[in-house]
């Protein structure tokens, strides 16, 4: 199926940034939300970044202009959705607002359109069922933050027809990411769950005492060659949105090993929630976003 013009559904972080990565390659994008103070923050970062990407000679003038000259934002879902071939929702990790959310982009979307979610814990099937079209409907899972990182995780439930599936590795392809196709639905998925094994190492070490948190990511990062530590990831991705990730986990799973770390929920009920409140694992100076 030819995808001309993208919607997404959610204006923080991810969901403005993979709007940024669908108009850089070339697609008519509208990013949605229902609170316009969240889009207008949303337009003004994404052309800061366009702007640094610029200056830093990664992207031309005229390609940043065109990309962002090919971006909407809207507060109006049903109006956004007319138009699109493919609806891509990333709003908060909650079961029944993605399930409204789906439920509205069945009314209003075209007969053709593919509805994918985002979400990084809840498989497809989900919110298959609040639509008309469950064969149209699949995961289309970006990492943090959406406009550097290449994986995109295409994940099938059982009804999730070829066509979408081709169709969804085909725009991941040629917004620039590798697209890994995940066959059956489990929680987490795969790069999720590679992450959170070495996530829960580290914690069980820091825990016990055997290294700081600060020398764990230095291990991580010079003996096994990954970019940034597994507590810097933390921080960077969000402990709350680690926690919510866990507790959606054990609510699928049922299995206590799947709860939070208490050392994460300690940071979170104190409201530090890595780079974005300044604070986590790491203190930074301000605000970072």
């Amino acid at each position: 199926m030819d995808v001309n013009n993208i919607l997404v559904v959610g204006s923080g972080a991810m969901g403005s940034q993979i709007g940024m990565v669908a108009a850089l390659a070339g697609y008519q994008v509208t990013v949605s939300d229902i609170s316009a103070p969240m889009l207008e923050k949303a337009q003004a970062q994404l052309r800061s970044r366009m702007d640094n990407s610029v200056a830093k000679g990664r992207l031309s003038l005229e390609d940043a202009a065109a990309a962002l000259g090919r971006l909407r934002f809207s507060t109006e879902l049903a109006k956004a959705a007319a138009s699109a071939d493919l609806a891509i929702e990333a709003a908060t990790e909650n079961l029944e607002v993605k399930r409204g959310i789906f439920a509205a982009l069945d009314a209003a979307a075209p007969p053709h359109a593919i509805l994918a979610t985002n979400s990084s814990t809840f498989g497809s099937s989900k919110v298959a069922d609040a639509t008309g079209r469950p064969g149209q409907v699949c995961n289309m899972h970006f990492f943090n933050p959406a406009l550097v990182m290449k994986c995109v995780e295409v994940v099938r439930h059982e009804g999730t027809s070829q066509s979408t599936i081709d169709t969804v590795l085909a725009v991941a392809t040629r917004m620039g990411k590798a697209p890994v196709l995940i066959e059956k639905e489990i929680p987490g998925f795969v790069a999720n769950r590679l992450m959170g094994a070495i996530r829960d190492e580290a914690l069980r070490l820091y825990a016990d005492g055997i290294a700081s948190f600060e020398d764990i990511d230095t291990a991580a990062k010079t003996a096994l060659g990954h970019p940034m530590g597994p507590f810097e990831l933390m921080d960077l991705v969000g402990l709350d949105v680690s926690h919510q990730i866990r507790l959606a986990t054990f609510a699928e799973t049922g299995d206590p090993a799947d709860l939070p770390h208490p050392a994460l929920t300690e940071l979170v009920e104190r409201g530090n929630y890595g780079r974005k409140s300044g604070k986590g694992w790491y203190s930074y100076d301000g605000v970072q976003q």
